[in-house]
């Protein structure tokens, strides 16, 4: 399983706005944002790669204005992370991952009184992407280009869904990207705080991972980075599986 994540990678990245090939690895870009969660780089799996490739991505970095990062499957490249420490690269995190499949998932309630939806309207995605963003300890606020995102996920085959109470307001959103390698990654799972620990995280989860499997994805995989996060995850029928370095230069 874990090539065939890691394949995926290479192909959401190379699904972004800009993508640049370096050697071995493959940066995905978006010029409207400085995201270092949105701009980053992933190496292919098996792939040779030497000091020159990495100074060479380094470079590649620096001629587009963005952070040098990389995000991957360890086993997929199991010298890499020696060579990027030595070029001067510090760990961020390392992540379990987890997968599904259409026999392991499972479908919780929906809470009362609450909706868990596709947006149709971008007014639906600004405010998917605000209650997001709140819950991940920003602004609740989504720009015209963060509309523009979430929108380019939808047409490229991926699915967005936002949490909306019983007053109308949002308070929570999650995405799954466009499938690549037959897998589908499900990201951005997030809850405003005031909403939390009613089910909704879960609610999302499945309902974000059903609907990637009904268009035909064969399996979906997400990133637990904490207790809380993993139990969501496990509830609903992801099992751990591999393990994925975050790693940035400066």
């Amino acid at each position: 399983m874990d090539i065939i994540v890691q394949r995926s990678v290479v192909a959401q990245l190379s699904q972004r706005p800009q993508s640049v090939e370096v050697g071995p690895f493959v940066i995905g870009w978006d010029p409207s944002t400085d995201s270092r969660y949105i701009n980053y780089a992933t190496p292919r799996p098996d792939a040779v790669i030497t000091n020159t490739d990495v100074a060479r991505l380094v470079a590649a970095f620096r001629e587009i204005d963005r952070l040098p990062r990389l995000e991957y499957v360890t086993t997929c490249a199991p010298g890499l992370e020696r060579q990027l420490l030595d070029a001067g690269f510090g760990v961020e995190a390392r992540h379990d991952y987890l997968v599904c499949s259409p026999d392991s998932l499972t479908m919780p309630a929906v809470p009362d009184g609450f909706e868990i939806a596709e947006p149709a309207t971008d007014e639906d995605r600004a405010g998917a992407v605000a209650a997001q963003n709140e819950a991940f300890g920003g602004e609740p606020t989504a720009t015209p280009a963060d509309v523009a995102r979430i929108r380019r996920t939808q047409d490229n085959g991926g699915v967005v869904m936002y949490a909306r109470g019983p007053d109308g307001s949002y308070v929570g959103g999650g995405q799954a990207s466009p499938p690549g390698e037959g897998v589908t990654e499900v990201a951005g799972i997030a809850v405003r705080d005031a909403f939390r620990r009613r089910g909704i995280a879960g609610a999302l989860t499945a309902g974000i991972t059903a609907r990637m499997f009904a268009n035909g994805v064969q399996g979906a995989w997400l990133e637990a980075s904490g207790e809380d996060s993993w139990r969501v995850y496990e509830r609903v029928g992801y099992a751990a599986t591999g393990k994925r370095l975050y790693i940035a230069l400066g």
